[in-house]
């Protein structure tokens, strides 16, 4: 269970909401540029600090301002994959995957077996060995993506997870999330602008404007009023 209180004082605004998520439970946040959203996953990551509020997931408390806990990004536990699809490029694909995992001091055997699966499940085996700096776009987001997940994190968050990707490797990565987060009981985040994703992959959506919640609700009782960036 995610459950985060979050007020933090950006550039241009103040964010302040909550957002709480569920065991199993796919929470998608959506809003123009410029919204926060991605403001939102930096401070629940612990990249960015927040001014008041609290961040605790499970039983444990990641952040509180009232008791002064403020856990170390390194040792959250979640899975991010930023929007800009950040890999290290001087590793191969293999290294960039097992990179978490070995952060973690997970057994030889164990990183083995989870870089072997990640690359069959999101089709990068004939990418294994070559610099992640060399790769496309779409191809550095199924690094990211199989990076996160192959840590098997406690929350899992993914910002603008679909960009660069083609059709077929959408919907492979929508099914691939979907089952991830249900077989591991996790809550997850999802940023995204476009509504048709929300109903494919959320069960909740949270509309941000200006760092407030605008509307929340089921995917499929998104109002036809409400204006996206990008709301194919």
């Amino acid at each position: 269970m995610l459950d985060a209180t979050i007020r933090r004082e950006l550039r241009d605004f103040s964010l302040d909401l909550t957002i709480c998520a569920r065991p199993g439970e796919i929470v998608v946040l959506m809003g123009d540029n410029g919204a926060g959203k991605s403001s939102v996953l930096n401070t629940i990551s612990g990249l960015a600090v927040p001014d008041a509020g609290s961040v605790r997931l499970n039983d444990s408390f990641l952040f509180d301002s009232g008791t002064i806990v403020d856990v170390p990004v390194e040792y959250r536990h979640i899975g991010y994959v930023f929007q800009n699809s950040a890999v290290f490029p001087h590793l191969s694909v293999r290294d960039n995957i097992a990179f978490g995992l070995h952060a973690r001091h997970y057994p030889p055997v164990i990183i083995q077996e989870r870089i072997e699966y990640w690359l069959d499940s999101l089709n990068i085996r004939d990418l294994a060995n070559i610099k992640a700096g060399n790769l496309s776009g779409g191809q550095k987001q199924r690094v990211a993506l199989a990076r996160a997940f192959a840590t098997e994190p406690a929350l899992l968050m993914l910002d603008e997870p679909f960009t660069g990707l083609d059709p077929e490797n959408i919907r492979l990565v929508k099914e691939l999330t979907r089952t991830f987060v249900a077989k591991k009981k996790i809550p997850c985040l999802i940023v995204t602008h476009r509504i048709a994703d929300s109903r494919d992959i959320g069960d909740w959506v949270c509309i941000i404007c200006r760092g407030k919640k605008a509307w929340e609700g089921k995917p499929e009782e998104i109002p036809e009023t409400i204006c996206l960036d990008d709301n194919r």
